[in-house]
C-alpha cells in the first residue's frame, strides 16, 4: 500500500497553480508547502501527493486520482486544461481496461501524466 507520491517539478509556484486548480474538483487540496521546495496535497490531515522542486524536472510519471463519479471527472480535465495542463485523452469510456472504466488524461507543466479516473458505471 502507498503512503504518498512525490514528483519533481521545474517551477515549484507554476506547479502549485496547476495542482490547485486541478485536484480541487477531487477534493483534494494543497495542506502544507515547505517554502519554495515542497508542497503536499491530501484530504486533511494526511498529504499524500507532493511535488518538490528539482533542478532537472523527472518526466514519465503517471499519476492516477480516484474520483467518486464520471461529472468529477470532466471537472478535473476542464480545471486542468484551464490551469496549463495538456491534453493526454479527454474523459471518456475506456473499456479496453475494464468495462466501467471512466478516465481523463492531462499533462501537468512538467510532462507527468496526471489521471483522474472513476471506476463506477
Amino acid at each position: 500500500m502507498l503512503d504518498h507520491v512525490t514528483l519533481g517539478v521545474g517551477d515549484i509556484e507554476r506547479s502549485k497553480q496547476f495542482y490547485d486548480r486541478a485536484l480541487a474538483p477531487l477534493g483534494i487540496a494543497r495542506l502544507y508547502a515547505e517554502g519554495e521546495r515542497f508542497a503536499g496535497y491530501g484530504i486533511a490531515p494526511k498529504a499524500f501527493f507532493w511535488i518538490g522542486r528539482k533542478d532537472t524536472a523527472q518526466t514519465g510519471a503517471h499519476i492516477a486520482f480516484a474520483a467518486g463519479d464520471r461529472a468529477t471527472v470532466d471537472r478535473f480535465y476542464e480545471q486542468a486544461i484551464a490551469a496549463g495542463g495538456r491534453d493526454n485523452g479527454a474523459p471518456g469510456r475506456r473499456p479496453h481496461y475494464h468495462a466501467n472504466y471512466y478516465g481523463a488524461f492531462v499533462l501537468d507543466p512538467d510532462g507527468h501524466n496526471i489521471e483522474a479516473v472513476c471506476h463506477s458505471p
